[in-house]
């Protein structure tokens, strides 16, 4: 039996004799309530309210109804909610959930002053990209873009935020560094054929330390994948070094960072670094017997065989000196695989093949965690013409992994997420349905009663909650 359909109501397959129909009229319910996590952590860390301090608001404050910390707030996490597009923002303006973790008191948007705006606790996406597009030189005789970004601010907060994460010295840190490609699909500032990616794109640095991400540097592609490493290197190790000045520092990269301008600087400064070396007829032959023998052993026994030498080389003409070598001498099922790598550790510290096999290679992790940014929380979102602007978006990226790297430190670690990545933290914590109920002295939030990862959420809590609050 047909039913008569009212207006904007659903209509879905039958169950037995029973109709199954649908409207939107639930209420206030949020499908992010599991996002309070976030709030959490924020308000512990102040990391979204120290960002807001990078940041210059030329803006009349007597007009003003959205403060520069909520728009960052709101728009970070957003990124962190799964919401990348500036679009989506005239709709989760809407959102009482959304506006709680921008700390916004008036949640129902009723004091508002515009009658088209009341209902609307957020800003929407045209104040957002105003923040996003604001010149550098803009100031108070500004038009519309009043918000001044200051991106040395931005990047030392990376690191303080790093050091802020120990609770004590560590001996040794490990510095990853990394470039990768950053597709782009129109015709931003800066676009360039990169020729090994095969498309238009940007050319981002990164660097971590383990999960820890302390920069992430948007590039043209049309130079050097290593360009611009030595002077992010020596800001951040200046930083480091003023808090943590007996820590070893190490810095670790492939073969596109293998340039003796790095080598150099770190040699001089006291870094020691471990980088892939691309290989050439001279390194190959250097190896040749090892190569033989890993052969004869693969042959024998029909598994990957690897066989080390550990020597000292020095290019006809890109080094300046003569440096430790460790070649990998490995044949498999498909043929031959020489790899080496270059480093100023001593044998005594490091024999051949725990250099390669357990510090080298180990540098794999750190591609695992840009997929992570880039995937999951849109580091690849730089659909903006200008280039600074497109770096802005990049930093909004980078802050909401710190964000969700701190709940995963602070929240996660010993329970079964502790190695979560952050699609999943994102699938499995914040979707939760909850109803949202406002008044005068409470915001009550009703999550769903089947949701089914309810003890862990309370484990987490418990675990950010015997953290004290920030002043």
């Amino acid at each position: 039996m047909k039913t008569e359909c009212t207006a904007g109501q659903l209509e879905f397959h039958g169950l037995g004799r029973r109709v199954v129909v649908g409207q939107f009229d639930g209420g206030k319910i949020s499908s992010d309530s599991g996002g309070l996590l976030l709030r959490e952590v924020e308000q512990r860390t102040h990391i979204l309210k120290r960002l807001a301090n990078c940041f210059t608001d030329h803006r009349d404050a007597d007009q003003v109804e959205h403060s520069l910390e909520s728009l960052i707030k709101q728009r970070v996490m957003g990124l962190a909610l799964g919401y990348e597009d500036l679009n989506d923002h005239d709709t989760l303006r809407h959102d009482p959930l959304l506006a709680l973790l921008s700390d916004k008191r008036d949640l129902s948007g009723k004091t508002r002053k515009r009658d088209q705006d009341k209902g609307c606790a957020l800003a929407g996406k045209s104040t957002l990209n105003r923040l996003e597009l604001t010149p550098f030189d803009a100031d108070a005789a500004s038009r519309y873009k009043k918000i001044v970004a200051d991106p040395e601010g931005m990047d030392d907060l990376l690191v303080d935020l790093f050091l802020e994460a120990y609770d004590s010295t560590p001996e040794e840190i490990i510095l990853d560094v990394d470039a990768t490609d950053d597709p782009l699909h129109g015709h931003q500032e800066g676009r360039f054929f990169h020729g090994y990616y095969r498309s238009y794109c940007y050319l981002p640095l990164y660097i971590f330390c383990d999960e820890h991400l302390l920069c992430a540097r948007l590039r043209k592609a049309d130079q050097d994948g290593a360009a611009g490493t030595v002077d992010e290197l020596a800001r951040m190790i200046e930083r480091i070094r003023l808090s943590w000045p007996k820590t070893r520092i190490i810095v670790r990269g492939d073969g596109g960072f293998c340039r003796d301008d790095l080598m150099v600087w770190c040699e001089a400064h006291g870094v020691d670094y471990v980088l892939g070396v691309p290989k050439n007829s001279r390194l190959k032959a250097i190896i040749a017997e090892e190569m033989a023998q890993a052969k004869s052993q693969y042959e024998a026994t029909e598994q990957a065989a690897r066989v080390f030498r550990d020597f000292r080389y020095r290019t006809r003409k890109s080094w300046s000196c003569e440096r430790r070598v460790i070649g990998k001498a490995e044949h498999l099922a498909k043929g031959e695989n020489p790899r080496f790598v270059v480093t100023t550790l001593s044998t005594e510290a490091w024999d051949a093949r725990s250099l390669y096999e357990d510090l080298y290679c180990a540098r794999g992790d750190m591609e695992n965690r840009i997929k992570e940014q880039q995937l999951a929380l849109f580091a690849d979102r730089t659909s903006t013409h200008e280039m600074r602007s497109n770096q802005l978006r990049l930093y909004f990226s980078s802050f909401a992994y710190v964000l969700m790297q701190t709940l995963r430190r602070l929240g996660l670690n010993g329970t079964s997420m502790a190695r979560a990545q952050c699609d999943t933290i994102r699938l499995q914590l914040f979707k939760i349905g909850a109803h949202i109920r406002l008044s005068v002295r409470r915001v009550r939030i009703a999550f769903s009663e089947s949701y089914p990862y309810a003890h862990l959420f309370r484990q987490i809590m418990q675990r950010l909650q015997r953290i004290p609050l920030r002043c």
